[in-house]
């Protein structure tokens, strides 16, 4: 149906839905329509030189919403709320996924990865300021080893779960991966998680999925899905740079 290429897990379940509800307004849109040439025919003045103030006698109407509302009540029930519990609930372990705190801001999307320790250095909101962007405690033995790519720039392997601990540091925004069927809003002050697997090695856009200002359009970046090697010299290279807590870019 013109959907860009599937690059998750969970996508199939998403597209299906998405299909499933296409078909069901394909048929209530070309329903519709008979219907009302139907009514331009059946009603027209010369068959009804007088106005029948009563109306519709029968009850096909009734049962054709009847009908809708069971369907819509399936793909709802059958499909919608199962897919978004199996994403909300089943929550891959720590230890078993690449985990990444994105953090959004006008205009960028910025991410950290935590060090051979397996440890994100703890965060402070009272040293939030121009020379500590995201509030890191800089001499916590937890924060000398997180690795902060540069802006728009998020790396992960592929066939592995990722979890997105997902924030915001000003207004919302909406972290959109339209490749891996992920959406998700950044709301400042809570930290969500977003988790999926991505089967398909590369480069993907990140957009920002809700206005958040006037250069909205111009927030963008790139979610690589690199094979294990090329990944682990990723990190490896990230790794090298000592963590700059300061400069928002």
């Amino acid at each position: 149906m013109g959907m860009p290429e599937l690059a998750s897990v969970h996508g199939a379940d998403v597209d299906k839905l998405i299909v499933y509800v296409h078909y069901l307004m394909a048929i209530l849109f070309f329903g519709w329509v008979v219907y009302f040439l139907y009514t331009l025919v059946r009603f027209r003045k010369s068959r009804n030189p007088k106005a029948d103030y009563h109306g519709l006698r029968g009850h096909l109407t009734t049962y054709v919403e009847i009908a809708v509302v069971a369907v819509e009540a399936v793909l709802l029930i059958g499909f919608a709320f199962p897919l978004w519990a199996k994403v909300v609930d089943e929550l891959p372990a720590d230890e078993d996924s690449t985990v990444v705190r994105v953090i959004a801001q006008q205009f960028a999307w910025n991410s950290i990865y935590p060090g051979p320790d397996g440890k994100f250095g703890p965060q402070d909101a009272s040293l939030l300021g121009s020379d500590n962007r995201f509030g890191i405690i800089p001499d916590h033995p937890d924060s000398k080893d997180d690795i902060i790519p540069p802006s728009n720039d998020i790396h992960v392997p592929v066939d592995k779960p990722v979890i997105i601990k997902l924030t915001s540091m000003d207004v919302i925004h909406s972290f959109k991966l339209y490749n891996l069927r992920v959406n998700q809003d950044a709301i400042p002050g809570l930290m969500i998680p977003v988790h999926f697997t991505p089967t398909k090695v590369g480069k993907f856009m990140i957009v920002c999925a809700q206005l958040c200002g006037s250069s909205h359009y111009f927030m963008r970046g790139y979610f690589t899905v690199d094979n294990q090697a090329d990944y682990d010299a990723w990190i490896t290279e990230k790794s090298a740079v000592p963590v700059d807590t300061g400069g928002f870019e």
